[in-house]
């Protein structure tokens, strides 16, 4: 992800400078080449840096805008040249791709166009969630009666964080949070079971090493569909899908089927985010770090955005309530 936020990040920062169109490029190009990152982040154990890699892509934005208003240059071009990044990490030298953009004065939409997540997980985990949760409260089958789960699904969801991966570790009780958040089968097994997903106590390890979620996570696998990878990749928003179609087995030989194709939060979900959902989402975070009135000061702001004045935009931050940073361990390194 960070080789799409960290230039989009100082294209942001340099536009809201009105830097001018080469200081900004340059920007970007320094933002994109250091960032490029490989699939190794999602493989085996997922480290604590990729758990943290939006803010990595938020600091190195800073620099590279910082560097290039300084007058430091980067390789150019990025994209395009010959050693650039399509020819190394996308699909080789002779590539061509074409990228829309909004012409001058056009509204810039594209963000319309992002998923919410509703649950905090990964994105092709959204909709197994909402069809786990479904389940669940239809309660037409006792998780223990169990024999096997096969969720059919895009390419994508099968290799990246499905049985495809052939990680080991997404079948770990001892594995990470991170690596947990890339595990579909532990994910379903905890949803099923709970009905729900909740961002802290979905992942702690007394809850990953539950005898009965261990036995039940271990029976769930996926595997790769055709339909379901083309509806993943496909351009049509009424047909683009990121979930897929599960396979129960009961011990008894009962096979109860069902599908899902968005999360329940999507624009085309069953229940599409509305403004009160996102402001219940941000309340349920902040209120273990946040006073109430700085919520509610945070909230007012945020809610009043296109007519704030430039002091108030100045507002627009956090402020921990107090203890929170001094609780959070700090080891010692090189500064």
């Amino acid at each position: 992800h960070v080789a799409h936020l960290v230039p989009s990040a100082a294209a942001g920062i340099g536009t809201l400078l009105d830097l001018d169109e080469a200081t900004i490029s340059q920007a970007v190009a320094q933002a994109l080449h250091t960032t490029t990152a490989t699939r190794q982040s999602r493989k085996g154990e997922i480290s604590t840096w990729k758990a943290h890699a939006p803010a990595f892509a938020g600091k190195m934005a800073v620099e590279a805008v910082d560097r290039a208003m300084r007058g430091q240059t980067s390789p150019s071009p990025i994209y395009e040249g010959e050693d650039g990044v399509i020819a190394w990490m996308l699909d080789g030298p002779d590539a061509s791709y074409d990228v829309p953009l909004p012409a001058p004065g056009e509204p810039k939409r594209a963000i319309l166009d992002s998923y919410t997540k509703e649950h905090s997980a990964e994105y092709q985990a959204q909709a197994w969630i909402d069809l786990a949760r479904k389940l669940h409260n239809e309660a037409s089958f006792d998780p223990a009666d169990v024999a096997s789960i096969v969720l059919h699904t895009s390419h994508h969801t099968h290799y990246v964080i499905g049985s495809g991966a052939n990680d080991p570790q997404k079948y770990d009780p001892k594995a990470s949070r991170e690596t947990l958040d890339h595990s579909i089968p532990y994910i379903f097994a905890v949803a099923l079971q709970d009905g729900g997903w909740h961002h802290v106590d979905s992942y702690l390890p007394a809850r990953a090493a539950r005898p009965d979620t261990v036995a039940l996570w271990h029976k769930i696998t996926t595997a790769e569909d055709a339909e379901w990878t083309r509806r993943y990749h496909s351009e049509d928003p009424d047909e683009k899908a990121f979930g897929g179609r599960v396979e129960i087995t009961l011990e008894n030989g009962t096979v109860l089927t069902d599908e899902i194709a968005v999360a329940d939060a999507h624009p085309l979900g069953a229940r599409p985010f509305a403004r009160e959902n996102y402001v219940a989402k941000f309340r349920l975070l902040a209120e273990p770090v946040l006073a109430p009135e700085e919520i509610e000061r945070f909230l007012d702001l945020a809610q009043r955005l296109p007519e704030l004045t430039a002091a108030e935009v100045q507002e627009l931050n956090i402020v921990a309530k107090g203890g929170v940073l001094d609780s959070v361990a700090s080891p010692k390194g090189l500064f």
